[in-house]
């Protein structure tokens, strides 16, 4: 055999390697601990998402998923992290809908919400729902409207970070209603729940989950859910719509992502197992214990919806005039 012939079986066979190698890689997966990264605080309706599957996904898969909770500057911080990481699957973004919020809302971005990720399913989706610290007077949407109207800019309102998704409900809501509250930032929805048990703010447009416990123990009172349809674990509650703002819907969600390029047998592999477990009965009980909606969808499906939400949040925020930092 000549050596011409010799070197190009050599980089032919060099070649097909190379191109197995991801196959091989995704057979083996996960071979190691994998670190899911919630770019937001503990107990919040991210973080509990995200553990109720990767726990799952550890007993299935055979190794740990570990939960890194990364909180601070609206998510960005922690979403950065997987942005930069490594596309191997084993650094992974459990994230909610403010993903795509944060493009309108900061000028300049660390990362492309649709260019440096890989969807890889939905875990859930859940609306949030406006609640009030009990010494507020009050007891329907209608008399918090008027309330507002008679001292703008003095009640004050939770949100979880600029950016994310109950900023962006608090500031549609005072839009569509003609009101202003005095908004207070915190590092997640958790501790904006704190704050409201204890009395340090008035109003909070909390997720579904992070609500629901302290309604149902009577510590908070409820007004209103603002998804378009009432919500399964919570159906006494009107919507923001029958309760007089007409118009209004904002639901959030939950979801697991990748770097770009990871392999795509992993985001498969790891689509079908966390499916799986969405659909078991087990975790969908729990979701709407919760306030939260077993979702389940594909990655295809996931980066259409993702790159919807974008150009959605950023005509919204052009349009209602909400300030980009």
């Amino acid at each position: 055999m000549s050596l011409f012939h010799r070197l190009t079986g050599c980089i032919a066979s060099a070649a097909a390697l190379v191109a197995a190698a991801p196959a091989i890689a995704a057979d083996n997966y996960p071979s190691r601990p994998v670190r899911v990264i919630v770019p937001q605080s503990p107990s919040g309706s991210t973080d509990i998402a995200t553990r109720i599957v990767t726990d799952r996904l550890a007993e299935v898969l055979k190794q740990n998923f570990v939960v890194d909770n990364r909180p601070g500057a609206g998510s960005l911080t922690g979403t950065d992290l997987v942005a930069k990481a490594a596309p191997d699957g084993y650094t992974l973004l459990g994230i909610a809908a403010s993903f795509t919020i944060t493009p309108a809302m900061h000028t300049r971005m660390p990362f492309d919400p649709v260019r440096d990720f890989a969807p890889i399913t939905q875990f859930a989706d859940l609306p949030h729902i406006i609640v009030v610290h009990p010494s507020v007077a009050a007891k329907s949407v209608k008399e918090l409207i008027a309330l507002l109207k008679s001292k703008p800019g003095q009640v004050t309102c939770a949100f979880s970070g600029v950016g994310t998704s109950t900023h962006l409900a608090t500031e549609l809501f005072q839009y569509m209603s003609g009101t202003k509250m005095l908004l207070v930032p915190y590092k997640g929805g958790s501790p904006a729940m704190t704050a409201l048990l204890g009395g340090e703010v008035q109003v909070n447009f909390a997720a579904s989950s992070t609500a629901l416990p302290q309604i149902r123990a009577g510590k908070i009172r409820a007004l209103a859910v603002t998804g378009t349809k009432r919500s399964t674990a919570a159906p006494d509650l009107p919507t923001m719509a029958e309760a007089g703002v007409k118009g209004y819907q904002h639901s959030s969600w939950v979801g697991l992502l990748a770097p770009a390029k990871t392999p795509p047998a992993i985001i498969d592999r790891l689509h079908a197992e966390s499916v799986k477990i969405i659909n078991s009965a087990e975790v969908k009980k729990l979701f709407l214990g919760r306030g939260m909606e077993a979702e389940g969808n594909t990655p295809a499906a996931f980066a259409a919806s993702v790159r919807e939400d974008v150009e959605k949040w950023k005509k919204l925020v052009k349009a209602a005039g909400i300030k980009a930092r």
